[in-house]
């Protein structure tokens, strides 16, 4: 009895010499903190400090947060600081001026524990390691080399999808389903060598790119990590992982066996499986390029090749059903450099200004990840006046950028002329349009990304007139969105397609 209680008396007695032992250590720490110039801050809580901030649809959330505190705020998740960017000016800062120092990517729970430890090219670590990766994934399939030699599969997939529309016969098309089975069809078979019908695997890339997207408690106070067991979060992430690996291990067993029986084809028949697997035959002693690092990669390739691409084609087509005027304009672009002939080539596609403006738009308004995978600054630095501290995080707010009024004329509306006359492209040297990011950690597959969309939408809108089903209005189309790491719409998008010709 006496040793219970003094247990209990124990913490009683011992906190508040604690606390008087703190005050001068917080005060000294509160004093050296008024010496640094900090960005404005909303007020935050005990514990978790804004996290509660970052609502529902956090893009947005971020958004009305700047519109009080400015462009340039600071954000403490739990303990972590975190600074939100919602600026073109200050998101050049961050990507071109301080490029080096924030290279780096924050650890997060989620994308750590479904990408093998951040083996992938899109979270790991600054360093020696993510530069190898990367350098193999350009070289053999991302490059403007590589990209031009998978033509035949792009417009073999298009082609595809333009015999399934016809097939529908005037009834009802699920386009958003269609769209996806192309994207990942096509980066089926550039990545695995075979396009795949499994749509439980495409059932897995979305549960993916969902968990992504949601924000873990324990990522910030490892502490409540609790909290995410008691959302399922933790279920939802361990039975996921699983199943990604029992389908990755299933891929690279059934090369290691083709190869195994001479049937590995040649250099030039190489998929993106097999490339890896001569990659880490070569650096057998190097441990850091194992089975998960193969995994990783394809995985990375599989979930930024398929949603961000079929979501991007999604809102591009939404756009123009809303707006007939645009369509139209599109259809007789199209229609003229395609001379009559059955399908809009890659060559054709250099002749449509009007067609890369509608996709340019698209972007802007339906950016695909409207918040940037985080960085991480690696040492002090000094950014719009600010200091901030080795460690602090970094979130590019590139939805609200898209959107900003003080950059874009009638941001919220639809207008693709705005690009007609203006130099800004998506390539990473605009800060005011980031679809893919800039610097060293911008997404390498842009072009892979933008040859499939330009391929894709001229042929739609070529072939077929396209309204909405059940006598529905234009204006009544559901415009909302599913957020994840990558924003989609909500709603398929359900059209009814007549043939033009």
């Amino acid at each position: 009895m006496f040793l219970s209680m003094q247990h209990l008396l124990f913490p009683l007695i011992s906190f508040p010499i604690i606390l008087l032992l703190l005050i001068p250590f917080k005060w000294l720490s509160s004093s050296s903190e008024t010496k640094r110039n900090l960005p404005p801050s909303p007020p935050r809580l005990p514990i978790i400090g804004n996290l509660h901030q970052l609502g529902s649809v956090p893009h947005v959330s971020l958004r009305d947060l700047a519109r009080k505190y400015g462009p340039v705020m600071m954000l403490h998740l739990g303990s972590v600081p975190m600074l939100v960017v919602t600026s073109a000016k200050a998101a050049q800062e961050i990507l071109k001026t301080h490029d080096l120092v924030f290279s780096n990517r924050p650890k997060l729970k989620i994308p750590d524990q479904l990408n093998y430890g951040s083996k992938d090219i899109g979270f790991a670590p600054y360093g020696e390691y993510w530069r190898q990766i990367k350098s193999i994934s350009v070289i053999h399939l991302l490059s403007r080399r590589r990209v031009n030699s998978f033509r035949q599969v792009r417009e073999r997939e298009t082609i595809r999808l333009i015999e399934l529309i016809e097939k529908s016969g005037g009834l009802v098309v699920d386009l958003s389903e269609k769209l996806v089975k192309l994207t990942n069809n096509v980066i089926s078979e550039v990545a695995l060598g075979r396009t795949s019908d499994d749509y439980k695997f495409r059932d897995l890339l979305v549960r993916f790119q969902t968990l992504l997207g949601v924000v873990s408690v324990g990522t910030y106070v490892p502490w409540l990590s609790w909290v995410d067991w008691l959302r399922g979060l933790d279920s939802r992430t361990n039975t996921l992982r699983r199943e990604l690996n029992e389908f990755y291990d299933a891929i690279i067993e059934e090369h290691v066996a083709k190869r195994k029986l001479g049937d590995g084809g040649n250099d030039q028949d190489h998929d993106l499986v097999d490339i890896l697997l001569d990659v880490q035959k070569e650096n057998a002693s190097n441990f850091t390029f194992g089975k998960d690092t193969i995994k990783a990669i394809v995985s990375d390739v599989f979930s930024g090749g398929t949603d961000t691409t079929s979501s991007s084609i999604e809102w591009a087509m939404s756009e123009l059903i809303r707006h007939p005027h645009t369509m139209k304009r599109l259809q007789q672009e199209v229609t003229e450099v395609a001379k009559g002939k059955p399908m809009i080539t890659e060559d054709d596609i250099e002749d449509m200004p009007y067609l890369k403006a509608v996709l340019k738009e698209t972007l802007r308004l339906h950016i695909p990840l409207p918040l940037l995978v985080p960085h991480e600054a690696m040492d002090d630095v000094n950014v719009m006046g600010y200091d901030l501290k080795k460690g602090t995080q970094v979130m590019i707010n590139g939805w609200a950028i898209g959107r900003d009024p003080s950059i874009w004329e009638d941001a919220e509306e639809f207008k693709p002329e705005r690009f007609l006359n203006n130099n800004v492209d998506f390539k990473g040297f605009h800060y005011e349009l980031l679809p893919f990011g800039s610097g060293r950690r911008g997404c390498p597959g842009i072009q892979f990304a933008v040859s499939i969309n330009e391929l894709v939408l001229a042929n739609l809108v070529y072939k077929y007139d396209f309204a909405l089903p059940n006598g529905q209005k234009v204006e009544e189309l559901d415009m909302s969105d599913l957020v994840g790491l990558v924003v989609r719409k909500k709603e398929p998008l359900m059209v009814v397609a007549t043939a033009r010709f």
